[in-house]
């Protein structure tokens, strides 16, 4: 399946002010795990407050010690900082990497910007070495897109 025919379910499920935002951002989660083979794990993570840190927000997959993560540790915590899509083909190569799981081979982080500032982003692992293409990055800055009117 195309990444692009999900971008419908993405809009309807985001658009849904039936459920809370929390609500939303798990139906996407689970929409993405449930559709993409290699997408393992689908999680948010948000800024927390005025701290320099991320906060652990809906997610789908393997339970993670890691609910908040300091910005500059990590791939997420690179995000934070850096402002740009991180897409890691072998975690074992990178030298800032938190394990989640042994199983986790791949990470893409993309940043969600509301009105010019980092305020989250989205966390993909995979047990598939290097799955990402610029397919997968098109297709989660339009996710982080729509999240972002939700929040903003």
């Amino acid at each position: 399946m195309p990444l692009t025919s999900l971008k419908p379910q993405v809009e309807t499920i985001l658009s849904n002010s039936d459920l809370t935002l929390d609500e939303r951002l798990l139906s996407v989660c689970q929409l993405l795990e449930q559709h993409v083979t290699y997408y393992n794990w689908v999680g948010f993570y948000f800024k927390n407050g005025d701290k320099d840190e991320l906060k652990l927000g809906p997610y789908v997959g393997a339970p993670t010690d890691h609910t908040i993560i300091p910005f500059g540790k990590g791939i997420c915590g690179q995000v934070a900082v850096s402002n740009e899509n991180f897409v890691v083909p072998d975690v074992a190569a990178q030298d800032n990497y938190i394990a989640c799981s042994i199983t986790v081979k791949a990470e893409i982080v993309i940043p969600i910007f509301v009105n010019g500032e980092n305020v989250g982003q989205i966390d993909i692992d995979s047990n598939t070495p290097d799955p990402f293409t610029a397919e997968d990055e098109r297709f989660l800055e339009f996710v982080c897109e729509q999240v972002a009117k939700q929040i903003a």
